[in-house]
């Protein structure tokens, strides 16, 4: 036989409910409240009201502070965190768009506490990413979006980069050693694209774009096969206007 099956509203813990009110409650008095004003705002009884305040406080979720209740620090981290995934799809929407009318896979990635890190990569079945066969954190030597990260930085700052991440040689085409690329680095044009052709991976070129906002650096890149290579220069020179209508929206992502 069947298990009955039993109501929608029996299978809801009444005590979160009644929290989650609490919580709402609370953020929509920033300057705080008192715990009766939340009790008769929530509709909870004022010894149930107390006994969530305690625990939420405890728990980190509301501070208290002569008398009024505000929301705490591990409710302003779920808050941050929420903001932090919008802001993050809004990036990757755009990272799409660019990738269907440009026809090439899109990275975005920043230079953050002296590491290169790729934040998002837009690609599909039709244009696919580049396969990370070697670390990009330790390869930045080699591939486009390591340059133009690298470009952006100071000579000393560069020399630390690759004092922990030497050059090596990862195909034919990639620098010799750490002088032939600083030098190369050094003659280029500040805010022109980045490119290079297989000194990642062979049958692959790449191209990226520097973004710089204060004292951070980021890019956005592109990489298509070593057969289109006639495409590279073009297709950064596109993504370098888009960039330039869509920069706010970046930049306000720059910490995702």
């Amino acid at each position: 036989m069947g298990v009955p099956s039993q109501p929608a509203a029996t299978t809801l813990i009444g005590s979160v409910q009644r929290a989650m009110r609490l919580l709402e409650t609370v953020a929509a008095h920033p300057y705080g409240a008192p715990a009766k004003q939340l009790a008769r705002a929530t509709g909870l009884a004022l010894p149930t009201t107390y006994h969530l305040l305690r625990t939420l406080v405890h728990e980190g979720y509301l501070r208290r502070d002569k008398g009024l209740f505000f929301l705490g620090e591990a409710a302003e981290r779920l808050s941050s965190g929420a903001a932090r995934e919008k802001r993050r799809g809004k990036v990757m929407d755009t990272l799409a768009h660019w990738r269907d009318s440009i026809g090439a896979p899109i990275y975005y990635a920043m230079y953050r506490d002296g590491e290169i890190e790729v934040l998002c990569v837009a690609d599909s079945r039709e244009a696919p990413a580049a396969e990370e066969w070697a670390d990009f954190r330790e390869t930045g030597h080699a591939h486009a979006i390591g340059q133009c990260l690298l470009s952006q930085l100071d000579e000393g700052a560069r020399r630390e980069h690759l004092a922990r991440y030497p050059v090596q040689a990862l195909t034919p085409y990639t620098a010799r050693d750490s002088d032939a690329l600083l030098r190369r680095l050094a003659r280029v044009p500040r805010m022109e694209p980045v490119t290079e052709r297989q000194e990642y991976a062979l049958g692959t070129v790449c191209a990226a774009v520097p973004i710089t906002v204060g004292t951070t650096a980021a890019t956005v890149a592109i990489s298509l096969p070593a057969h289109q290579a006639d495409r590279l220069l073009p297709a950064a020179r596109r993504l370098q206007t888009e960039i330039g209508r869509h920069l706010g929206s970046l930049t306000l992502c720059i910490s995702i």
